[in-house]
């Protein structure tokens, strides 16, 4: 029988725990589920035989050795902040590891030791990252095989709302951690590749600079740049495309209100305000505007950021109760952005019966038989309730499917990696679809470069 550890049992996890359980007899696992919240974890496995719920305290380095000696496998949905005890842990205790997260640089210190013990650390292995690395790279593989010439790679990711829970003007509710939205674009300027030519955005232009796209049936969407997309053109074997550009999806309209946060300084998590347990949430926005003891704070709002009574934007912002007086921030100490996070949450709460909604879309630009030609590849998966998710469901099944792969000995180059190897997607791809996650591809026509910026082939 093997065994599986499953720590951090939070919104993520609900389509995760669930397939491992209905996979538990078939596969011969037995399934262990630690939390902070044994309770809650307890909830989770539902009173399956082969499962067990366990207190989880990874910043307990007793409790974390106790537990991970006992799998054979550890998937950690901790934040990613703690990800690097745990890997630590597994390759000292030869346990392979998946993870949802980016790979940082403390973890890939490990990939020589992790290669010499003969482990697996699998990451990125969620949606974005996970499911976009693994979608991309089967078609830029595909086209490389048919003789083609990648040109330009463009890829764009968003968790949102479904139409039929859309109902505040931002088009908008929290899917995800709302921390991350919060400080979604900070800590150094968005890197791409335009037509040969390096693009540099900077955080306060970056809810400004966004692109627009369309998917047939859902129609269209705005995004904004990713942090750094330059990182991943080694990965995919892309070193000399000439556009690579990743981007996080959006409603139209919704880059342009954020923007105004960004500008007020809403948004930066680098300094403590005074007395936020008792600031109102007038207070709070008032805290960034100049004083005038004669206008009122909307007045001054409008003023400072040349926002129009009759504008959409204005409405959207009387929406989140911003001059709200009676509404109290209550958090000690507060960051602008924790206060931030802590007023949308209110508005932007799922609620029991919403559903969410995730969109990818990625388009290939390439040359085959001396013609430019383009390859766009749409996915929309929607959630069913606030619990079982589309973000759930796209995080954690590929989580799920890596895990059972790597126990079955299907995926056996070790090391600290990504899945864009043939033997990591193919299967788990191939997984996904029969679960409802699959990609829509059309040939488009290719409207990218000049003729005369066409690198030969």
């Amino acid at each position: 029988m093997k065994k599986l550890l499953i720590v951090g049992a939070g919104k993520s996890t609900t389509y995760l725990i669930e397939y491992l359980l209905q996979k538990s007899q078939s596969e011969n696992l037995c399934i262990t589920v630690g939390d902070l919240s044994i309770d809650f974890a307890n909830r989770l496995i539902r009173g399956y035989s082969n499962a067990k719920a366990v207190f989880f305290d990874c910043l307990n380095p007793q409790d974390r050795h106790q537990h991970i000696s006992e799998a054979d496998l550890v998937i950690s949905m901790l934040p990613a902040r703690f990800h690097f005890e745990i890997a630590k842990d597994c390759l000292r205790l030869k346990k392979h590891l998946v993870t949802a997260s980016y790979v940082n640089d403390e973890m890939k210190s490990l990939d020589g030791e992790v290669k010499k013990a003969g482990l697996v650390f699998m990451n990125e292995i969620g949606v974005d990252p996970g499911i976009d690395h693994m979608s991309a790279m089967k078609i830029i593989n595909q086209i490389r095989q048919n003789g083609g010439k990648m040109i330009l790679f463009e890829s764009f990711t968003g968790g949102l709302v479904a139409s039929e829970s859309d109902n505040n003007l931002w088009n908008y509710k929290f899917t995800w951690n709302p921390r991350n939205v919060v400080l979604a674009g900070q800590g150094g300027a968005a890197k791409f590749i335009q037509e040969g030519t390096y693009k540099y955005i900077p955080y306060h232009q970056l809810f400004r600079r966004t692109e627009f796209l369309e998917i047939q049936g859902y129609g269209k969407f705005e995004a904004y740049a990713n942090r750094d997309s330059l990182k991943y053109r080694s990965i995919y074997g892309l070193d000399d495309v000439l556009t690579l550009y990743r981007g996080t999806i959006r409603r139209v309209g919704f880059s342009r209100a954020w923007h105004l946060f960004v500008m007020l300084g809403m948004t930066d998590d680098s300094y403590q305000m005074e007395n936020t347990e008792n600031m109102s949430y007038r207070e709070f926005t008032n805290s960034f505007l100049p004083y005038n003891p004669n206008d009122s704070v909307e007045l001054k709002l409008r003023y400072l950021l040349k926002i129009e009574q009759d504008d959409v934007v204005w409405d959207k912002l009387l929406e989140l109760n911003l001059f709200n007086t009676d509404k109290k921030i209550s958090i000690k100490n507060a960051t602008p952005a924790q206060a931030l996070e802590k007023i949308l949450a209110e508005s932007w709460a799922l609620m029991p019966k919403d559903k969410d909604m995730l969109v990818m879309y990625h388009k290939f630009g390439y040359i085959l038989d001396g013609h430019q030609r383009q390859l766009d590849a749409s996915m929309v998966v929607i959630g069913d309730d606030q619990i079982h998710t589309a973000m759930a469901k796209t995080v954690g099944l590929p989580v799920a499917v890596a895990a059972l792969q790597i126990l079955k000995g299907n995926i056996k180059n070790p090391g600290v990696q990504l899945p864009i190897f043939p033997e990591v997607y193919e299967p788990i791809l191939a997984e996904l679809e029969r679960h409802g996650i699959k990609f829509i591809e059309k040939q488009m026509p290719y409207f990218g470069y000049n003729p005369d910026k066409i690198l030969p082939v």
